[in-house]
């Protein structure tokens, strides 16, 4: 699994045209066991933006036989109908919304899936708690650090059992190697790597603005975000370049990768940040956030320093991602794809690659489904307190890039000591929206 989230993207949308959702559903899991469920047990789940990451998600929840599929929500009818259609292919006939709101009035659904852009994380998950739905929501969680506050304060509000989707928690291997680190063999550990060398993202050419697609819901797709006339290099996969709605690879690989460095740190909010970077290799492109970047988050005793760069794919210990826990001792480096341990030259002993064994998405998706049963919150993988937490500190991240400055964080007052930092806190609200729980 050494490769990037659009490969992914790729691959599984490349399976799911070749073969509707045979590879998805109990019938076609190559023999897997599935225990008889009534339809009395079945939870039935709603899933809104459905384009990429949110049918990834809803495919994987259907390999479970305690789980069905009943509606979909999507503002752009080209691929609602198609995400239909491939259900009816499947003997599966669903509700079909363009408006996310009316979803979540239908008391028939326990849980929803929420596969949208960034900007839209906050405001329909804190409704769809309010509404008495249990959630699985995309990562990262909200595009500022007042929107993952709204969002837990939701989720303890409402008391629903709310699944962030950074689906390596649920991966053996990252465990083991957390463990490891945990283990203290490492030695003291001084600094921490975590990168992303994109050398599938391309430059993003410039295009005129134009009408928007037809069935295409723009004013609907913009909700919150600042009114803009419609551009194809903003819609669907690449609104993650533009602040409008995302914060670029900081944010779309930062939760991921930082999630594992503070959690082998057992870290919470950094003393300080500082962060270098720009549009270096793309400098007249079309895309807003910065192609090259370097960050550093100050702790006590210790760095964690996140790299990213598009167009590359080599970066440090010959991977395109990972994170390095580098210990007196020895260093631990950990990727999608498994881990070693690179030994300081007589200190200790090497540890052989060792490769991921299982599907993070299956597992991750899973273990929602048996907390919503459960109702033991404890037992959640990636929970809206994991989530809020490395998306705050990725933002953190882009806010010292967009200050220019070394920004120190109040943990008391949960704000920065800088002015101009705080300005960020919170996303620019438009168009009659609010942050939720302001």
């Amino acid at each position: 699994m050494n490769h990037s989230r659009r490969k992914f993207l790729v691959t599984a949308s490349a399976l799911m045209a070749g073969t509707g959702l045979a590879s998805v559903l109990p019938a076609g899991l190559q023999g897997m066991p599935f225990k008889k469920v009534s339809p009395s047990d079945k939870l039935n789940f709603g899933a809104i933006g459905i384009k990429g990451m949110g049918w990834a998600d809803i495919s994987a929840i259907l390999k479970n036989p305690e789980a069905q599929c009943v509606a979909l929500c999507d503002v752009d009818k080209n691929v609602l109908d198609q995400r239909v259609a491939e259900l009816a292919q499947k003997g599966i006939k669903v509700k079909a919304y363009s408006d996310y709101r009316k979803l979540l009035e239908d008391k028939d659904i326990d849980a929803v899936v929420i596969g949208t852009p960034d900007h839209w994380h906050a405001l329909m998950m804190t409704d769809a708690c309010a509404a008495g739905k249990d959630v699985y929501v995309e990562k990262p969680i909200g595009n500022s650090i007042m929107e993952c506050r709204a969002m837990v304060a939701a989720q303890q509000r409402h008391n629903r059992v709310v699944q962030v989707g950074q689906w390596q928690r649920s991966q053996q291997h990252f465990k083991d190697a957390i463990d490891f680190v945990h283990s203290g063999q490492l030695g003291q550990i001084r600094l921490v790597k975590a990168w992303a060398y994109m050398g599938w993202m391309k430059s993003i050419p410039v295009h005129p603005d134009s009408a928007p697609p037809p069935g295409v819901d723009y004013t609907s797709w913009l909700g919150p975000a600042q009114k803009r006339p419609f551009n194809e290099n903003r819609f669907h996969f690449n609104f993650r370049w533009f602040w409008d709605y995302a914060g670029g690879l900081m944010t779309d690989w930062g939760v991921h990768l930082l999630d594992y460095a503070l959690l082998g740190m057992k870290s919470q909010y950094p003393k300080s940040i500082m962060a270098a970077g720009g549009k270096f290799a793309y400098p007249d492109d079309a895309a807003e956030t910065p192609d090259t970047l370097t960050t550093v988050f100050e702790f006590e005793g210790y760095n964690i320093q996140w790299e990213h760069a598009t167009g590359i794919d080599g970066g440090p210990y010959g991977r395109d991602h990972g994170i390095a826990f580098i210990g007196n001792n020895g260093t631990l480096v950990l990727d999608r794809g498994g881990w070693e341990v690179i030994p300081e030259k007589g200190k200790m002993e090497a540890v052989p690659r060792r490769k991921a064994v299982d599907n993070g998405l299956d597992l991750h998706t899973k273990n929602f489904i048996e907390v919503i049963k459960s109702r033991k919150l404890d037992d959640l993988h990636a929970s809206i307190q994991v989530g809020a937490l490395v998306a705050t500190n990725a933002q953190m991240g882009n806010i010292a890039y967009k200050t220019g400055k070394k920004i120190y964080w109040d943990a008391a007052k949960g704000r920065f000591k800088d002015a101009d930092a705080n300005k960020y806190l919170a996303a620019a609200y438009h168009n009659g929206y609010k942050i939720p729980g302001l």
